[in-house]
Order: structure tokens, then sequence, then C-alpha cells
């Protein structure tokens, strides 16, 4: 894919946030609004007590950035602690799952290299990207139920 000519301006006003489809995690798509095919930048809104999924990527880096509340991310085998404007690089490999053990919120953002795309008409094999539980909740939410029941 070739990059974009010029620029394209993403006003906050211009975020269209949703739900997250496993997790339920509230979180807006920067660069779907700007026609980038490589470079994805997504904002992620977690509630005390929440979790996203645990995962991998195959050949994508991810930066993750604080921009309020304390980040907790767990990266392999280590829980890792994000202060506000703090941020932290994950290779590729590595299974990560963003989560909130505090009482207040916390807003992430998470820019990373789309993956190389599916060959038309193949189905990517998940496993790859979920090799254990993708909705399982970390250590420190032991005992919380996330996402909430209706």
């Amino acid at each position: 894919m070739p990059p974009i000519e010029g620029h394209h301006l993403a006003p906050p006003e211009a975020l269209a946030w949703r739900p997250s489809n496993l997790m339920r995690i509230p979180n807006a798509d920067y660069l779907e609004r700007t026609g980038s095919h490589l470079l994805g930048a997504r904002q992620w809104r977690l509630p005390p007590g929440s979790a996203n999924t645990l995962h991998r990527h195959i050949c994508a880096e991810e930066f993750y950035f604080v921009l309020e509340g304390t980040g907790r991310i767990r990266v392999g085998g280590k829980t890792l602690t994000v202060p506000r404007y703090g941020g932290v690089l994950v290779g590729p490999a590595e299974l990560r799952q963003v989560f909130n053990d505090t009482d207040a919120d916390a807003l992430w953002l998470i820019v990373g290299a789309p993956e190389a795309e599916q060959p038309a008409g193949e189905k990517p094999d998940l496993s790859r990207y979920y090799p254990e539980d993708p909705a399982q909740l970390p250590p420190e939410l032991a005992g919380r139920v996330w996402p909430p029941r209706p």
C-alpha cells in the first residue's frame, strides 16, 4: 500500500467511540478517519476493573502510551505499571493485555503498523493471535467479572 499524500486532520469530534467486540472496552480509531493503510492508532478507555483481550501479533510492534490515569499491562509473564505520559513498546510475539485494577479510568493511545493482509478468500488463523483464552482476566483482577453481564 502506498502512503497517503499530504496530510489528514483527525479532530476529536470526528472520533467514533464504540465498545470492542469481545471485551466491550470503549475505543476510537484515529486512523480509519484518515485513510492510512500503513499505521494504526486507537484510543482505549479502560474503566476500573476492566481488561482488554490477551493477544499477540504476527509481525506488528505496538506502542502503548498512557494519556490519563495509571496504565497497567501484562507483557509475557510480567506486569508493568506505566505512569501517565509513559509508554511501552511491545514486540509482535509477546502476549499482552492492557487492564485496569485501579479506581479511575485509564486512557491509552495504542499505535502500531497493521498486520499483513490475508490473501483473498482465506480466513486468518486466530490461534496465532490468541494462543490462550483471549477473554481471561489477569491475576490482578481475580474474582472480578468483565465484561459486565446485563
